[in-house]
């Protein structure tokens, strides 16, 4: 299948779920989904016959500025050769999506990755802790709007 009939089927099986989509013309189509549908979009993907997405290539947090967060999903069918990608768009003030690492465990470590460096939280999550940064560190360092602290710990933090 290619991205237009992807975005075809989603549409037939989800209808509001999937507000928006660019899948002509462009060099890497993508699909946007309401946050709240995320996972039963992700199943349908990876169950459906005519969809097989087995694999979840790269999982990204994003600062779109404006009080908007997102989430970036790139996923791939191994075995029927095609590829689409994912997005969500979350307020900033209440970052929450549900998590999609039941669907593929690739996800684990992608989702504590946004989470550390975004503060997206992935909704039942099995381990969502940070995983780059201190476990005391304040704030999200990817986020257009932190301040680098001065200090961490009693230390000169250089930038």
């Amino acid at each position: 299948m290619n991205a237009p009939e992807i975005c075809t089927a989603l549409k037939e099986r989800f209808a509001d779920a999937i507000p928006e989509a660019k899948t002509d013309n462009v060099l890497q189509p993508s699909i946007n989904v309401v946050p709240g549908t995320i996972k039963e979009v992700a199943l349908f993907l990876r169950d459906d016959e005519r969809m097989k997405f087995d694999l979840l290539m790269c999982l990204s947090g994003m600062d779109y500025t404006g009080g908007k967060l997102g989430v970036v999903y790139h996923l791939d069918s191994t075995v029927l050769k095609h590829k689409i990608t994912l997005k969500v768009q979350l307020p900033t003030d209440s970052p929450h999506v549900e998590s999609v690492e039941e669907i593929w465990k690739t996800a684990n470590w992608h989702e504590r990755e946004a989470f550390d460096l975004f503060g997206i939280i992935f909704d039942h999550h099995p381990d969502l802790r940070r995983i780059l940064m201190p476990d005391d560190w304040d704030g999200h360092p990817l986020r257009k709007d932190f301040q680098v602290p001065e200090y961490y710990n009693g230390m000169k933090v250089p930038y």
